[in-house]
């Protein structure tokens, strides 16, 4: 088998100075490691699910943080298309969850693993169609970069596990192992959006 060498979330060397740009490569990043834990076996698999399971655990988070609140704000009819990506969020989370409490080498796990993978890419295409499209389109070069350094502060403190049911930047902050966490997260998206705590 050829291995893949899908990096960390925004460990790719790109400049990340397009907040859209880099959560699509992000998708790319995620849509390979599906392919890496379907394609491989035993601790190979073991191991490719534990980084998938990372990346969607922080790429959520950075999102639920930083464009979430942006689109709400920002776009035309941007509550209803948020809510929407949250419901989305949950489902994908609660098959996550369980997915977490089944061995890799279990018969159970490629079908919910499927079943995750179908959820997820859903969950991106609507993204790119309802958020980042319109989030391109109606924030400045200076605000792109902006969100994207703040995508990559919120990763840096991004709980390693999602939490069905939280969807909510600040609540998934609070079920980090340290209580500490969530006010370190705060700040440094705030930092990193050039504003004040």
């Amino acid at each position: 088998m050829t291995e893949i060498d899908t990096p960390h979330a925004g460990a790719d060397g790109a400049a990340d100075d397009d907040v859209v740009a880099l959560l699509m490569r992000q998708h790319g990043d995620i849509r390979n490691l599906f392919d890496e834990v379907e394609a491989s076996g035993g601790e190979e698999r073991r191991d490719a699910f534990r980084r998938l399971v990372r990346l969607l655990a922080v790429h959520e988070t950075a999102e639920e943080e930083v464009v979430h609140p942006f689109a709400r704000r920002s776009l035309s009819g941007g509550a209803k298309v948020v809510e929407e990506r949250l419901a989305e969020e949950r489902a994908a989370k609660e098959t996550l969850a369980a997915l977490d409490d089944v061995d890799t080498d279990d018969p159970k796990f490629m079908p919910m693993l499927m079943k995750l993978r179908k959820d997820v890419q859903e969950h991106a295409r609507a993204e790119e169609r309802y958020e980042f499209i319109h989030i391109r389109r109606n924030a400045g070069a200076g605000n792109l970069a902006a969100m994207a350094k703040a995508v990559k502060a919120a990763e840096a403190m991004a709980p390693t596990r999602p939490h069905p049911g939280v969807e909510s930047g600040t609540a998934n902050m609070a079920l980090g192992p340290v209580a500490a966490l969530m006010d370190r997260t705060k700040d440094a998206v705030r930092k990193a959006m050039g504003k004040e705590s």
